[in-house]
């Protein structure tokens, strides 16, 4: 299929690098420093108790969703003062979570491929998670970056995707959103009537009732590959015609 592609908006977790390992060390490192710093804080919630902690505080406050940054906050907040800890040690505690969380592996095909697709077009990163590319060092592959919780909700609601395009300064119809998930990033990108890729790693079965991805790829290769020709063809195309 061939369409016109003047910017990308790119999902990050799952699609430029794996959460879940991730998420494992943000765990364990977060379990260790309370255990140097706060014992009665580690031994009330080991690293299975913070999970549920964290689980319950993400359905009690369902207004935080957009904003992973602050639900984090309240469930350290939550386990100091549940353990008689001083709340001095919240944003500490906080900045050892956000360095681990920003302590990424991309995927094998992950960076070859972002850097193709960033020499062609705009790409803006578009999250509803909290990595930050500075840190990580790859911001200088993204025009910007626009996450959940500085535009007050989170993917896949159409308002977001929405002010991606506006900065991009190019119309949703012209806009690709590439993702791994089927409704926060594919479906809700559709709806709002731009172009959806679907970054599939694991040979899932696309399940959405309605919908059908523009594109669907298993490596990012594989876009950078496709958005080569499209934009090849496109440039033999205008000049046949001039």
């Amino acid at each position: 299929m061939k369409f016109p592609v003047l910017a990308i908006t790119l999902d990050l977790d799952d699609t430029l690098w794996p959460f879940a390992p991730i998420g494992a060390r943000i765990d364990q490192v977060l379990f260790d420093w309370m255990r140097e710093h706060s014992p009665a804080t580690a031994a009330m919630y080991p690293v299975a108790a913070m999970r549920e902690l964290r689980e319950r505080s993400f359905r009690d406050n369902p207004h935080l969703h957009f904003d992973l940054s602050a639900l984090r906050r309240l469930t350290i907040q939550e386990a100091l003062e549940n353990s008689g800890a001083s709340l001095d040690l919240l944003e500490p505690a906080y900045e050892v979570f956000y360095a681990a969380r920003n302590q990424v592996e991309c995927y094998p095909d992950a960076l070859g491929a972002l850097a193709r697709i960033a020499a062609r077009v705009p790409v803006a990163a578009l999250s509803n998670g909290n990595a930050d590319l500075e840190r990580i060092g790859l911001a200088h592959h993204f025009s910007f970056q626009l996450g959940a919780r500085e535009h007050g909700a989170a993917k896949p609601e159409a308002s977001i995707f929405h002010a991606a395009c506006d900065r991009l300064g190019v119309a949703p119809a012209q806009v690709l959103h590439v993702g791994d998930h089927v409704e926060m990033d594919v479906a809700g990108a559709m709806a709002a009537g731009l172009r959806g890729c679907w970054i599939n790693r694991e040979a899932a079965t696309w399940n959405h009732p309605q919908l059908q991805p523009d594109l669907q790829f298993d490596t990012l290769t594989g876009l950078a590959d496709w958005l080569d020709a499209n934009l090849d063809a496109a440039d033999a195309d205008e000049s046949r015609s001039t």
